[in-house]
């Protein structure tokens, strides 16, 4: 893919530009590429927000990310 990086002028990234043409093919390969709005069931939020809650009174009961993934390769 031919990006080309929009920096200000603090050299920081301030956006993307993607040719046309490439636009067009991710646009056929992820059909909703365009919605802007994505619609999160209750029960997920609720679901996120019990779990941020249950984190917050037990903070060492959390497993970082990569011991998480260790433990699931194990098991494969």
């Amino acid at each position: 893919m031919n990006l080309q990086y929009i920096s200000d002028s603090k050299g920081q990234t301030t956006g993307v530009f993607i040719p046309i043409n490439e636009w067009n093919d991710l646009k056929n390969k992820y059909k909703n590429i365009e919605q802007e709005e994505i619609n999160v069931p209750e029960w997920h939020k609720d679901l996120v927000l019990k779990r941020l809650k249950d984190y917050k009174q037990n903070p060492d009961s959390a497993m970082d990310f990569d011991s998480a993934m260790d433990d699931i390769e194990k098991e494969l």
